[in-house]
């Protein structure tokens, strides 16, 4: 009964009716009905159809209102009966202590809410550019995002670096305009930078009622139409009123809107535009809502426009309008990965994109579900690995809470328990046999590594990997440090401990030194790191102290050199011996190189694959530590010019011979050391202004451009990295505390000779 008047009341209610009273004092009794809210939230989590789901993320700017426009929804989907508060640490998807430390989102965060009897599968992902790859992984799975916006900000610069994220996986997207109470707010200024900045064309859906502080609500264009809120219970319920002819400026501005929105889809839909040229009398006011929702939604999936709303979700205003657009505007799972889908034939595919570790249960997948049906207790194989994986347990995820399920459709994301192997970017079928269902037309990469497992299991003659799914693009580090434990006793923990979180964030990348014996942590940067040091302290219980932190520099050489190796021992009876000739090619290109070409099979040259596998690895793992400073070779071509093997001979002499003529290579070439450059943008005041730039260029900082932003200066430049550390507390103390900044790697770039000749000496190397 309760429900029944919540729903009827509030979610589908579109005017402020008499039952919302009566509902709002009813709710009050319903933690007596359930043991608590946390059990309540699982409670309406139904399977649907796919057509009646949505896979969506929230993505933004670090504080652009993400986490809090995420507390909203699950608020007035009934999934949660308190509203939570970032600055207060206890929202629902920023639930790790360090998120609730720092009032930022650290690591994506799943839940599932409904909505107008649609399933929708939310993700809220970090802001901050240090945690980029956990937006990228989120993204791969995702079906079509929320864009949030500062509104008195517009377009910042994390904004552009999730945007182009979701570009690269053709996502369909709908803008929010959050914070639309907030000083300075500037509606048509954002709807400016929108287009600018990020070269789409913005179809205005609402417009602001009132501004900053007397901000109330929205006027819809589509509905034509005035929403206004009731903030007495946290913006539940809202009334919704034609507007009003008789209010010349409101009439004015909703007319203009809608002939404006309406010759926008003209040009965008085709099917539409002839439809209106084929009428005599058009008149934009007099097209249905409906009609216009259906031309928006065909728009928005052929991403030729994204529509934008607005509103401010601390101020609980505009929230559900925004939950009603992702269910008009955005793609179900069944008109997404179509081809992927009809491969199958029904069977499953899943993939995996996140994984966390649990005390108990040990590593949580998570899983999207593209095709068939996940059950517990199934076999799967890991098409990545080359491996079978059993499920145990499969949960159904609400940001750190988990409820066990018994099976989970196409179109969901589920949790897995019991996976080993397993690690993000993994692609999982039912079983080998189901490869000779995809089609031909699936995309082929002939990575000559991935050949190795695929092509044995299931013995396809052109060995080639079928990339079912893309996998990630992890961008190199940029920052490391060393990392020890405090004892001996101590040091296996602190190595389990590791190996978790790297299995869970593939961003972070640890090796041992071979020369100190020293353990190595790689990270995007500063907060990265830093966030990895609380976690081991906090979660693994072990007091591990940070070395100081550095820059991940890179070496590149400029001219072609080829080497011969021989290496030759006995162990015990048994004669080794190995001859390898290489060349190494300077292609230029700031990519880290991932194979080694190896001559055609002939007459003179015949090898096999354990040996050709063991050259491949020697040589790689050669090109880590490069002639002049030991960082990563960058930009360079391997090729195998001769081998010779004796019989018997280990295929780890044959891969280290094949490092060593690596290194022979580089050692007789001339090479370059490349630093790490980031695009920064610093937020400031006028008065500030001068001081900001003569600080900037004392760090070597190439100015790009100065942008007016409201009342705000915004500097855009480009710095070396190495010149960037400790520039929070650099800028703090030159502005009072009035800037803000943000880091972004840009590329590599080589260093001027007497740059190079001080690091070289810094670090200690002569050459």
């Amino acid at each position: 009964m309760l429900s029944l008047i919540y729903r009827t009341a509030i979610h589908k209610g579109n005017t402020l009716n008499k039952y919302a009273p009566l509902t709002t004092s009813l709710l009050s009794y319903i933690p007596c009905m359930c043991h608590c809210h946390r059990e309540r939230r699982h409670l309406s989590l139904k399977s649907s159809d796919a057509k009646d789901i949505r896979n969506i993320g929230i993505m933004a700017h670090i504080d652009a209102g993400k986490t809090t426009t995420t507390e909203r929804i699950l608020f007035y989907s009934g999934q949660i009966k308190h509203l939570g508060d970032v600055d207060d640490g206890d929202t629902v998807t920023d639930y790790l202590p360090q998120e609730r430390d720092r009032g930022i989102t650290i690591t994506s965060a799943a839940v599932t809410y409904h909505w107008k009897d649609y399933r929708i599968n939310l993700i809220d992902t970090p802001g901050h550019v240090d945690f980029t790859v956990e937006v990228e992984r989120c993204l791969r799975v995702l079906d079509g995002a929320v864009a949030v916006f500062d509104a008195s900000a517009g377009v910042e610069a994390q904004t552009l670096t999730v945007w182009r994220q979701a570009n690269n996986y053709q996502i369909p997207r709908i803008a929010f305009l959050n914070k639309m109470d907030k000083h300075n707010a500037d509606f048509e200024f954002s709807i400016q930078s929108i287009k600018e900045k990020l070269q789409v064309k913005p179809l205005i859906l609402q417009l602001p009622l009132g501004k900053y502080t007397s901000f109330e609500g929205v006027i819809d264009v589509v509905t034509m139409e005035t929403v206004t809120w009731n903030l007495k219970d946290d913006g539940r319920a809202y009334v919704q009123q034609p507007v009003d002819k008789n209010d010349a400026v409101a009439w004015e501005q909703v007319v203009a809107a809608r002939t404006a929105l309406v010759e926008d889809l003209v040009e965008l839909d085709e099917e539409f535009g002839d439809k209106v040229l084929e009428t005599d009398s058009f008149d934009p006011l007099q097209i249905e809502a409906d009609e216009l929702k259906a031309v928006i939604r065909r728009v928005t999936l052929g991403q030729g426009a994204v529509p934008v709303l607005c509103g401010s979700s601390l101020k609980n205003k505009g929230v559900q309008l925004l939950m009603d657009a992702v269910i008009d505007y955005l793609p179900s799972p069944q008109q997404c990965n179509q081809e992927l889908v009809e491969s199958f034939d029904g069977e499953l595919c899943a993939y995996a994109f996140k994984i966390v570790h649990d005390k108990h249960r040990g590593p949580l997948v998570f899983l999207r579900i593209y095709s068939g049906e996940l059950k517990p207790q199934s076999a799967l194989y890991n098409l990545n690995r080359g491996t079978v994986e059993r499920i145990s347990r499969l949960l159904e995820v609400f940001a750190d809470e988990h409820r066990e399920v018994h099976n989970m459709t196409s179109g969901n994301i589920a949790v897995a328990v019991g996976m080993k192997q397993t690690i993000t970017g993994d692609t999982l079928v039912s079983s080998k046999s189901n490869l000779a269902k995809i089609s031909k037309d699936t995309k082929i990469q002939s990575n000559r590594k991935s050949k190795k497992h695929l092509g044995q299991d299931v013995k396809d003659k052109t060995e080639r990997q079928l990339e079912l799914l893309p996998g990630l693009d992890i961008p190199q580090p940029v920052f490391f440090c060393t990392i020890e434990a405090p004892s001996m006793a101590y040091q296996d923990a602190l190595d389990n401990a590791l190996e978790c979180i790297q299995r869970e964030d593939p961003s972070l990348q640890v090796k041992t030194d071979e020369e100190t014996g020293q353990t190595v942590l790689s990270g995007m940067g500063e907060l990265h790191l830093e966030i990895i040091h609380d976690r081991i302290k906090k979660e693994y219980k072990i007091d591990a102290d940070l070395g100081p932190l550095q820059i991940s520099y890179r070496e590149m050489i400029t001219e072609e050199v080829s080497e011969q190796s021989t290496l030759e021992t006995t162990i015990g009876e048994q004669f080794h011996m190995a001859n390898i000739g290489m060349k190494v090619i300077p292609t230029f290109e700031l990519s880290v190189p991932d194979s080694v070409v190896f001559p055609e099979e002939n007459d003179e040259f015949v090898y096999d694959q354990d040996a050709m596998d063991a050259v491949e690895n020697g040589a790689l793992s050669a090109l880590s530590a490069g002639p002049r400073i030991s960082a990563q070779v960058l930009g360079v071509e391997v090729v195998l010019e001769s081998l010779h093997v004796a019989a018997g001979t280990s295929l780890a002499i044959v891969s280290a011979c094949a490092a060593k003529c690596i290194q022979s290579c580089l050692q007789s070439s001339e090479s370059e050391v490349l630093e790490p450059m980031m695009n920064v943008e610093v937020t400031t005041d006028q008065d500030r202004l001068g001081a900001v730039l003569g600080d900037l260029s004392k760090r070597r900082g190439h100015i790009i451009d100065i942008e007016n932003r409201l009342d705000c200066k915004v500097v855009v430049a480009r710095t070396p990295l190495a010149e960037m550390l400790g520039y929070a507390t650099s800028l703090r103390t030159i502005t009072s505390g009035t800037a803000t900044f943000t880091l972004e790697l840009s590329s590599y770039e080589r260093m001027s000779q007497s740059e190079r000749d001080a690091l070289v000496k810094k670090l200690h190397y002569s050459y």
